[in-house]
């Protein structure tokens, strides 16, 4: 816990290439876990407070315009910007969801980093979380540097990508119906996560 809130602070003042990338993503989680367990931001009345505190770290973890153009492949160059700047808003809201809204339930996993790869502006954190049932999950973070911060281009749950599993259903959704159709999906919130985050929010432990 020491060393990720001394990563955390590192994050505050100085560039994030001077922290590792495990450092990086261990400081953020850690932070999420901390307000996940503030019984202050517990009470229904702070659940917005909670909400910003959440986002404020997410968007300080993960690259959400690269992560969305990655995720809409082709169909990115296509789009106008104000047409990607509603597509990366709407995509950031559900990412936030799918990973930092399942930290909410929280319970007290054990989250172990298991290995590191960088290479030259690239790297790559292995992780798992070990339930109470001493179930294993693999994560994997996919990292790249911006702005001589290291941020999170994707993550993969048990060898599932995001980008690649939102990717193939974008594409399939504008090849069915429309690029409009795919939007109109995102503002109602009718995209599907990823199977095995679904399966870990139906039975964490």
């Amino acid at each position: 816990m020491e060393r990720a809130l001394a990563a955390w602070l590192l994050l505050a003042v100085s560039p994030v290439s001077m922290v590792g990338p495990t450092e990086v993503i261990q400081a953020a989680i850690e932070q999420v876990v901390r307000v996940v367990q503030d019984p202050d931001l517990a009470r229904p009345a702070a659940a917005e407070h909670r909400r910003v505190e959440i986002r404020r770290v997410a968007e300080r973890l993960f690259d959400f315009p690269e992560m969305a153009r990655r995720s809409l492949a082709r169909h990115w160059t296509d789009r106008t910007s104000q047409e990607r700047e509603e597509f990366v808003r709407l995509f950031t809201s559900i990412l936030e969801r799918s990973y930092f809204g399942k930290l909410e339930n929280f319970s007290g996993e054990r989250i172990m980093y298991t290995g590191e790869m960088v290479d030259g502006e690239y790297a790559v954190v292995r992780s798992k979380v070990v339930t109470s049932r001493r179930t294993e999950i693999p994560i994997e973070y996919r990292l790249h540097l911006v702005d001589s911060r290291w941020a999170v281009y994707d993550v993969l749950i048990e060898g599932v990508s995001f980008v690649s599993t939102y990717r193939a259903q974008f594409n399939r959704v504008i090849q069915t119906s429309s690029y409009e159709g795919l939007m109109a999906k995102m503002r109602s919130r009718d995209v599907v996560e990823p199977a095995s985050l679904e399966q870990n929010a139906r039975n964490p432990n």
